[in-house]
């Protein structure tokens, strides 16, 4: 019996001693794949109409309930009227 633990130590340890080399390393980086992409910029009609946003949000936020009501009952109607007349197209 106990030759064969012993057999089957000395059958078993080239292959613990071998199981690093068979684990996959991870694969390497490029340098493309490092470098954090960059984020576009944006343009300056995207800026002003994110800051027609901020401006109508912030009228929107200091309206009454009753002032709401009148206004449009909802933002997407209120943001429209107020876009339009803070771009000056439009009477609103």
């Amino acid at each position: 019996m106990l030759h064969r633990l012993f057999a089957g130590t000395v059958l078993a340890l080239p292959l613990l001693l071998a199981a690093p080399a068979f684990a996959k390393d991870p694969p390497k980086e490029t340098p493309a794949e490092k470098a954090a992409p960059t984020e576009k910029a944006p343009s300056p009609g995207q800026t002003a109409a994110r800051e027609r946003q901020k401006q109508c949000g912030a009228e929107w936020r200091a309206l009454t309930d009753a002032q709401k009501t009148a206004q449009g009952p909802k933002w997407p109607q209120y943001w429209s009227k107020c876009n339009k007349r803070l771009k000056g197209g439009g009477k609103a």
